[in-house]
């Protein structure tokens, strides 16, 4: 039996586990499971693979991305630039075991994206700074997308949320929430941006996909913006690991 699986602490629900066994059963795919690693010290997660060869890769989430790493003989060109890894895979050799580390946040973000953008969308605006906008700053260099990186404090980012108010953003077409607010329970809440300035020429863009319409993209929606979930992002990372793994390179 091949073993996949995620880890991170602490997980709940989990948007991996429900898709790959999903996806296994609908495409006839036997003799691999996807479970879920709830692992609080990342100590821990040598233990896994070290001790069952069964093991060929995983999925990574909070607060594992980076300290994983330690773990890691080598790192894809975007893994290594973002600092952040989401994906792993096992290769074994006798009793040799070699980790090679992704990030395909990146490339789910940058595929559900560019079908998107028009030549208004000149410049963007990426609400928070934590582990999730990592992945979206590397696409927005890549894409030639200058940005402001919007944080609650100055030391994490080129602006606050009150020095943002005196911006216009007509100038920032493109909005991406990187932040958590607005996630389930907490669905009427909303990052604080001037709503009044948006228009139809505004490209909103979510990372959270529960709720499938936020605050924040009703609120776009309202005033002609498009607007984009997360849905699509984790469904394109998830094909992606898929495909690393079944990699024989």
């Amino acid at each position: 039996m091949k073993k996949f699986g995620l880890i991170g602490y602490p997980l709940g629900h989990s948007f991996s586990k429900k898709y790959y066994l999903e996806k296994f059963d609908k495409e006839h795919i036997e003799g691999i499971n996807y479970d879920l690693y709830a692992i609080e010290d990342i100590q821990e997660f040598q233990n896994l693979y070290s001790n069952d060869a069964g093991f060929y890769g995983f999925n990574v989430t909070i607060p594992h991305k980076l300290t994983v790493m330690q773990f890691i003989n080598e790192l894809s060109a975007e893994a290594q630039e973002i600092n952040a890894v989401n994906c792993i895979k096992i290769q074994r050799e006798g009793d040799n075991i070699y980790l090679k580390g992704f990030n395909t946040d990146a490339f789910g973000f940058e595929e559900s994206l560019k079908p998107l953008l028009t030549p208004a969308h000149k410049q963007a605006l990426v609400l928070g700074n934590g582990g999730a906008a990592k992945a979206i700053i590397y696409t927005l260099k890549k894409l030639n997308i200058p940005y402001l990186i919007i944080s609650r404090t100055k030391e994490n980012g080129d602006m606050t949320y009150g020095e943002l108010k005196k911006v216009d953003l007509k100038d920032y077409q493109v909005i991406i929430n990187c932040s958590p607010v607005g996630t389930f329970p907490h669905v009427e809440d909303a990052p604080d941006i001037n709503y009044e300035q948006l228009s139809a020429d505004h490209l909103l863009y979510d990372l959270i996909y529960n709720p499938v319409e936020t605050r924040f993209l009703q609120k776009g929606k309202e005033k002609g913006a498009l607007i984009k979930n997360g849905y699509d992002m984790l469904i394109l990372q998830a094909e992606k690991n898929w495909e690393i793994w079944n990699n024989e390179e």
